[in-house]
């Protein structure tokens, strides 16, 4: 079975994130971060950026500390059930709508963790992408347009590895001629070789670059004007769209119109601008059927969170968004099922890596 093409995780992964953004259920949000996990643990590779899912753990439970500790100490719900009260600073009448200390409701730390949670979510899922798609891979799938800024990230990933690599190089060669400076003289030995070493791999992968015809144009010029700034306002039109479906939840319908205009004209608009550009791929990343419902899994994870936020069923609506004035429990409804499902759609469209895989990523 071919591997699954990057950019379908990352559909997959944010669509999971819009759909986490139009809600602040914690049950909820626990089933989809179990399920983007379980995800992550069953379908990852042994490549390096493989292993970043812990690093993205660790991210998310600073945005819940931060954001508990700054609505403690600035919390701006005054009323409900006080918890406990620190010592009020009064500050100057400019600052007027900062408190700082007084009394910690249970109603606003509630509130707080449910929005923590759902940014800390949110960033796992961004999480789960990094660590499932190659990110190789899905620059190298890039719109032929959009080469120069996919080559100046591809360059700018692999200057650490390179680097750590070079280091260990110039002090494994420093060790075998016997080399045993410490201190200033060791660093001052290592950095000069490291240097040059870098230098000789930017001059060889540009060579390389020129002698394989890289970014060279078939007509010789770039875009016209009147395609750059129709490209633009298909941009404008999609940033748009998606503040008013992720942002206005009166203006749900305008907003997916306004998107939907906006990706097609993106799409187009790149399609004709990369046609200037004479670039091949070796051996092309192939978009499957697989990689097509894999995407739509999170679209539909996404659609179900539009559909409750839209507050067309006031019930859903309620059960998406638990009260936290008063305070009420959080229920799970049947939609919240079917959401957490698409979300873990991926365990039955995708396969286990293989052994090769594993030991071959990119």
């Amino acid at each position: 079975m071919s591997q699954v093409h990057p950019w379908a995780w990352w559909a997959w992964a944010l669509g999971l994130a819009a759909a986490l953004s139009l809600t602040t259920n914690p049950l909820l949000i626990a089933l989809v971060v179990l399920a983007a996990t379980a995800v992550v643990l069953l379908r990852r590779t042994d490549a390096p950026w493989a292993r970043s899912i812990g690093v993205y753990f660790v991210l998310a439970g600073f945005i819940v500390a931060f954001r508990l500790f700054f609505h403690v100490l600035m919390g701006a719900h005054g009323g409900g059930t006080v918890l406990f009260s620190l010592p009020e600073i009064h500050l100057p009448a400019w600052a007027a709508g900062i408190r700082l200390g007084g009394a910690v409701t249970a109603e606003g730390v509630t509130y707080a963790v449910y929005d923590a949670l759902r940014l800390g979510a949110m960033l796992l899922c961004l999480g789960a992408a990094n660590a499932l798609a190659n990110p190789k891979r899905a620059l190298r799938n890039v719109p032929a347009a959009l080469y120069e800024a996919s080559v100046a990230i591809v360059i700018a990933l692999s200057v650490a590895p390179q680097l750590i690599e070079s280091v260990q190089r110039v002090r494994r060669a420093r060790r075998l001629r016997g080399g045993a400076g410490r201190g200033w003289q060791a660093v001052r030995a290592v950095v000069i070789p490291v240097l040059a070493d870098a230098i000789d791999r930017s001059l060889a992968l540009a060579a390389g670059m020129e002698a394989r015809g890289f970014g060279r144009t078939r007509a010789g010029s770039g875009p016209s004007r009147p395609l750059g700034a129709a490209l633009l306002a298909a941009m404008f039109a999609a940033t748009l769209g998606a503040f008013l479906v992720l942002g206005a939840p009166g203006a749900v319908g305008w907003g997916l119109a306004l998107l939907a205009l906006g990706v097609a004209g993106t799409v187009l608009g790149l399609r004709r601008s990369g046609r200037r550009l004479a670039v091949s791929r070796y051996r092309p990343d192939p978009w499957t059927p697989r990689d097509t419902a894999l995407a739509g899994s999170g679209l539909v994870a996404f659609a179900l969170a539009a559909a409750a936020d839209s507050g067309a069923w006031p019930a859903v609506h309620a059960a998406f968004h638990p009260s936290t004035s008063p305070l009420s429990w959080p229920t799970l409804h049947p939609l919240m099922l079917v959401l957490a499902a698409a979300a873990a759609a991926p365990l039955l469209l995708t396969a286990a890596p293989r052994p090769a895989e594993l030991g071959a990523p990119a």
